[in-house]
């Protein structure tokens, strides 16, 4: 296994799995508050209002083709469709069993990746995920 490009990776990976981690209690909590579809809607509110100003303020091209802003607009009806999913699961099951079965969504993007993209089928990924699915059966358990 060749780990050379996995500094970067890891670093905005973990920063990722701990952001994503808090914003599920939180969800949690607030959806314990108030209605659930509303606590998706205040929470995605500030997320695109806090990525639109990294945007302008960070060296991000704003350079969109036609592609690739469809592809990111596709890409955003699907975070939509998490988004209010997690939080009405968050509503009515327990923040430890929604966030361990979301959490597996990048078996979706490796069946993808390997199905349709045509990324390798190897052994030890094919494991991997089954080594997932356990986990998450245990855990959600």
């Amino acid at each position: 296994m060749d780990f050379s490009e996995a500094g970067p990776g890891v670093f905005f990976g973990a920063i990722t799995m701990v952001a994503w981690g808090i914003w599920l209690v939180l969800g949690d909590a607030a959806s314990d508050s108030i209605d659930p579809r509303t606590a998706a809607a205040i929470s995605y509110v500030v997320a695109t209002t806090l990525t639109v100003v990294y945007v302008f303020l960070s060296d991000a091209s704003l350079a969109v083709t036609p592609r690739g802003g469809l592809l990111a607009a596709v890409a955003g009806v699907f975070v939509s469709i998490g988004l209010i999913s997690t939080y009405v699961g968050l509503s009515v099951g327990t923040a430890t069993t929604v966030s361990t079965v979301s959490a597996m969504y990048f078996v979706v993007a490796a069946l993808i990746g390997m199905t349709i993209l045509g990324d390798d089928v190897t052994a030890s990924k094919i494991l991997g995920l089954v080594f997932a699915a356990v986990g998450v059966l245990l855990i959600a358990r």
